[in-house]
């Protein structure tokens, strides 16, 4: 499960704002409902002291903290009332459309407190896994119990939950965003590459997603053995293991590798001209956008298939640029064929990119090749009158 943003007035609204005093209300109403003795006052007290300053995953450990302090000293009795109070009715509207959220801390307390109980803790994820997500607290067990979890996660393959099955390969992925790396598994992805094996065909889209999720992570360190894996799976592949291999190959593809680009059907040098290229304005503002445009003409002899995307190398805030692609499709152009590809690129910033002033220059990529467009100037918003 992966938080969405929130806009308003064309802004990230931040996600800690959906996250405020009411959740540990919430949580302590829960835990006395099945726990009497639970001390809800002096809880609250201890969340809400210092809650205001932090952002949304440290108010998550904050009140994880608190659970720990007023929860019985042992983990076991401490598990069994936070899984009863799972039970309890939650008030969706506790958290501002972000109701599951309110058993974050109780996924950081498990990662933080159960190193130490295994099996308690894995009981735990399993149930929490159904209501938010572990994906991020199965992986300290990852790192202090590779064996036991990994056995347990092969387990859970066969699991009749779809979040149960999705939390084998979200949770081992070794460069989960938002989490802790798993440089283990970067560096030999074998073990967690034998749990996708088990779950390449399964029914669900949820747990698909995930795996190929999972392949891409594997490919930025491990290109060659996303190669193999990709051309294997591909052998006789149903339309649903097929669209994993594809969404897994995407960051091979922005890179332009041509055994990507050829394992998609890409392959070879593409035999096209660019033409009426158009970006505008040339100098934009930053809150606004860029118009881009440009013809795909087929000057070849034969039909091509061809992947059409574009980038655009951003100023950074040290003055230099990182290229960002940006997909546009792919096309079956006859000899003679032309197409126009258009695309609005938005200046606004956004919570993963910060613009700034400068020369940003722009490139078709066509079959993985780049292609020069022109540039725009960006200059600082205008001020209102």
């Amino acid at each position: 499960m992966r938080p969405q943003l929130r806009h308003t007035a064309g802004m990230a609204e931040p996600l800690k704002n959906h996250f405020g005093a009411d959740i540990p209300k919430a949580i302590a109403a829960m835990l006395q409902a099945v726990h009497p003795p639970f001390p809800t006052k002096a809880f609250v007290r201890d969340c809400l002291a210092g809650f205001e300053a932090l952002e949304l995953m440290p108010r998550g450990r904050h009140i994880a903290q608190a659970l720990h302090k007023h929860l019985p000293a042992h983990f076991p009795q401490a598990v069994d009332i936070l899984l009863a109070s799972l039970q309890q009715p939650v008030d969706r509207s506790a958290a501002g459309g972000m109701a599951n959220f309110i058993f974050m801390p109780h996924g950081f307390f498990v990662a933080e407190h159960g190193l130490n109980h295994f099996d308690d803790a894995m009981r735990a994820q399993h149930a929490l896994t159904q209501r938010f997500t572990a994906e991020f607290s199965i992986r300290p067990f990852l790192i202090r119990h590779p064996q036991q979890t990994l056995e347990r996660l092969r387990q859970w393959t066969g699991d009749p939950n779809e979040h149960v099955r999705r939390l084998v390969s979200e949770g081992s992925r070794p460069r989960l965003p938002w989490a802790q790396r798993l440089p283990a598994f970067q560096a030999d992805p074998a073990s967690t590459l034998a749990l996708l094996e088990l779950l390449k065909d399964d029914p669900s889209l949820l747990v698909r997603r995930s795996v190929a999720n999972h392949l891409n992570d594997i490919g930025k360190d491990n290109p060659q053995v996303l190669a193999e894996v990709a051309a294997r799976w591909m052998q006789g592949a149903s339309s649903e293991r097929a669209w994993i291999v594809r969404h897994a190959l995407r960051w091979a593809v922005k890179q332009g590798q041509p055994w990507a680009l050829a394992l998609l059907g890409f392959g070879g040098k593409a035999q096209v001209q660019l033409r009426n290229t158009r970006i505008g304005p040339r100098r934009a503002f930053m809150g606004g956008s860029v118009d881009i445009s440009f013809e795909v003409h087929n000057t070849g002899r034969r039909r091509q298939t061809l992947l059409v995307d574009f980038q655009v190398h951003y100023v950074k805030a040290n003055g230099t640029a990182r290229a960002k692609v940006f997909k546009l499709q792919s096309l079956e152009l006859v000899p003679g064929q032309a197409v126009t590809l258009c695309k609005t690129l938005s200046l606004r910033d956004m919570t993963t990119r910060q613009h700034y002033p400068g020369r940003h220059r722009v490139e078709a990529l066509v079959n993985g090749e780049a292609v020069p467009l022109g540039d725009f100037d960006l200059l600082p918003a205008r001020k209102a009158s």
